[in-house]
């Protein structure tokens, strides 16, 4: 096992330093004043640029002008090019180096890479031909496939967009009949584009089998962690040797320079990518922040121009390009077409911070670089709320916002203007919660015996001395139960009857919640006086967390390829559920108005996931997991003796929908939010060998 890490270990870095051998250690020439991005002739492949010399995006076409756009004659694609297309949704994604890769030549020869002969009649465009001299020129090369651990091949692979005219057409047969392809096991595979207009997939175009990709612009979603390697968006004038030096002369912090913010590429004015670079014209104001775009690409450009094309294409003449790039502290990097864009090199190369706004894309060589400690990774929709906060300057968010975590994005101004009113600032004001809670108690039986368990809880609840006040939703078909049917208490009751009776009002901002923690509660939940004064305590410390009792966790399913839902006793968890559990109030203005509506929609349709779809929030909101405390074994066993909710936990149906909600949250959030935690809280001298008596929450030992 050992040999075989080592042998892994080996083979990563050996196939990141022959990629590396191209393009890290190469050095990008200047352009000579603009960037080179204009593409002459229809709409270029959408996101191509050429090169001069997480935010993404691209400067010159890759490929030559000639190719047909969207716009223009050669648009169209047959059915039999889209089922070709298909076709190339590789099916390995389940691919690592364990099961997909024979480390038995690699162990025998050492690190050896073969690169296929060229075959009679096919062309190899300029960049990959300089990615195989590259391999060839390496000390990792060889010409006999019998010593070879990677095998690499000489079919044209970096263009798989259909209308480009590097395309290598029927390259599926091509592959498939490679005597050594052996199902690409121990293959590499080179990819700068894939997919075209209008979607851009990450297609390209054949089934890759077992084979390694080397792919720029890869989603996180595609990207098989330990197995592909992301590499950069280069461009066919990209140097194989030399290049000049970088252009970072003194390290200044901070760097003097006269542009903080710059960007100079296209706009694109509809389809993918376009939102981002649509909007720059708010942000740019001349001066330290220049950002510019221009609509004049492709052929047809006049056709579809706004009224806003002209003022910003003798704007965007103005500027140098190289001049702006070597003189600005940060480089704006929003995605084109794709992820992934030519101005990521530029701007290392000219030593410029780049600053990310290309959601969902895994950056070059993510396995090996922090690119937290190189670039600022930024959220696409970071730049609409900052206009927002412009238009809207009395509800605009502070520098603190912006510049503490959470960030801007997660902080509404509109729930309020005051930091102490959020969960997140209360060590920066030197404040603290308030020490009460609101329990809001979520009833959807009829309320027939005064046993129930929503009465019992009711009281208990109503004991605890942090209890400012009880809310109980009722959202039940049958009417309210008159006011003496429920028990006299020392603290208000507040019976709000639901409009709607959707599972996402539980989580409304109702005025009446004055307090800043909710102890959230299912209507069948059995907790003591005890726990919930715990409970809250705890909560106190963690104002910005879920702190509570019954726990859930995430896994991802390998055979399924999608993530799965359990309610195992295991050894860690990553959710909390709200049918016991506190939370800062803000959290329901969060859900209700941060959310889209087709995520709510589920789950009201649904009757279900409206607890996991809160921890997926706050999650996303705080990066951490949530906070349970102390085991309650008979929270499960007590919940399936009740009539309300029992049969739901055990229906494998309603079981089925939490695994299919999981999968569409994360698909929402753009990944997974959940964080697994093995921390659990419980009282100080917690089974401790000392009198009970010297014990606070004592009657948690008794439960």
């Amino acid at each position: 096992m050992q040999a075989k890490k080592r042998y892994l270990t080996l083979l990563s870095a050996g196939t990141c330093l022959a990629l590396l051998l191209y393009l890290g250690g190469v050095r990008l020439r200047a352009a000579r004043h603009s960037p080179p991005g204009s593409r002459h002739g229809p709409p270029p492949r959408p996101g191509a640029e050429r090169p001069w010399p997480r935010f993404p995006d691209a400067l010159r076409p890759f490929a030559p002008a000639e190719r047909p756009g969207p716009e223009g004659g050669g648009g169209r694609v047959s059915p039999r090019q889209r089922r070709d297309a298909s076709a190339g949704l590789y099916r390995g994604r389940r691919c690592r180096m364990e099961s997909c890769f024979d480390f038995g030549q690699c162990r025998k020869n050492g690190f050896k890479v073969y690169v296929y002969p060229q075959q009679k009649g096919e062309k190899i465009a300029e960049s990959y031909q300089n990615v195989l001299a590259a391999i060839e020129g390496s000390r990792f090369y060889t010409s006999d496939p019998g010593q070879a651990c990677l095998f690499v091949l000489s079919l044209d692979t970096l263009d798989r967009d259909q209308l480009s005219p590097q395309y290598v057409h029927n390259l599926r047969s091509k592959v498939q009949s490679l005597h050594l392809w052996n199902n690409g096991r121990n293959h590499l595979i080179f990819n700068l584009y894939s997919g075209t207009w209008p979607d851009y997939t990450e297609d390209v175009g054949f089934d890759i089998g077992q084979a390694m990709l080397a792919k720029a612009s890869i989603s996180t979603e595609n990207f098989r962690p330990n197995f592909d390697v992301s590499i950069p968006l280069f461009s066919k004038d990209h140097p194989r040797t030399g290049g000049e030096k970088g252009f970072l002369r003194f390290n200044t912090i901070p760097p003097l320079r006269k542009y903080m913010l710059v960007f100079k590429g296209k706009r694109y004015l509809t389809g993918i990518g376009s939102d981002t670079r649509n909007a720059l014209y708010h942000v740019h104001n001349g001066e330290d922040v220049v950002l510019l775009t221009t609509c004049k690409h492709g052929k047809d450009w006049q056709k579809h121009k706004d009224s806003r094309c002209d003022r910003d294409n003798a704007e965007y003449e103005k500027y140098d390009y190289r001049e702006m790039l070597h003189n600005a502290t940060f480089c704006l990097v929003p995605r084109g077409r794709r992820l992934g864009s030519f101005r990521f090199l530029e701007a290392l190369q000219a030593a410029c911070v780049p600053v990310m706004l290309s959601n969902g894309w895994e950056l070059p060589f993510s396995e090996v670089i922090d690119w937290n400690q190189a670039a600022v990774i930024g959220d696409e929709r970071l730049l609409l709320q900052i206009i927002q906060d412009r238009i809207f300057k009395h509800i605009s968010r502070n520098s603190l916002i912006w510049n503490k975590h959470p960030g801007g994005l997660f902080v509404l101004p509109q729930y309020s203007s005051y930091l102490g009113d959020f969960p997140y600032y209360y060590a920066n004001l030197g404040l603290k919660p308030l020490s009460t809670f609101t329990a809001v108690i979520h009833a959807v039986t009829p309320l027939v015996s005064q046993s129930q368990p929503v009465l019992k809880l009711l009281v208990a609840v109503a004991k605890s001395q942090y209890c400012a006040q009880i809310i109980v939703l009722w959202n039940c078909d049958k009417p309210l139960p008159a006011k003496h049917r429920w028990p006299a208490t020392s603290v208000p009751v507040i019976v709000i009857e639901g409009e709607s009776k959707v599972m996402s009002s539980r989580f409304l901002p109702y005025d009446n919640i004055v307090t800043d923690a909710v102890l959230s509660l299912d209507e069948d939940t059995v907790l003591s006086t005890t726990e919930v004064d715990f409970a809250f305590t705890v909560w106190q410390s963690f104002p910005e967390r879920i702190v509570g009792y019954p726990a859930r966790s995430h896994f991802w399913d390998n055979t399924k390829e999608r993530w799965g839902y359990t309610s195992k006793w295991t050894n860690d968890y990553s959710m909390v559920l709200t049918g016991a559990a506190i939370y800062h109030k803000y959290y329901h203005y969060l859900y209700t108005h941060y959310l889209p509506a087709s995520l709510k929609n589920m789950v009201d349709q649904l009757a279900n996931c409206e607890d996991i779809l809160m921890n997926f929030l706050v999650s996303a909101v705080t990066k951490l997991p949530p906070i349970k405390v102390t085991q309650k074994k008979q929270y499960k066993e007590t919940m399936m003796g009740q009539t309300s909710r029992a049969s739901r936990w055990a229906d494998p149906d309603h079981f089925a929908q939490r695994q299919s909600c999981m999968n569409t949250f994360a698909s929402w959030f753009g990944y997974m939010p959940l964080i697994h935690s093995q921390m659990r809280l419980d009282p100080v001298l917690f089974k401790d060998q000392v009198s009970i008596l010297r014990k606070k929450y004592r009657d948690i030992e008794r439960l």
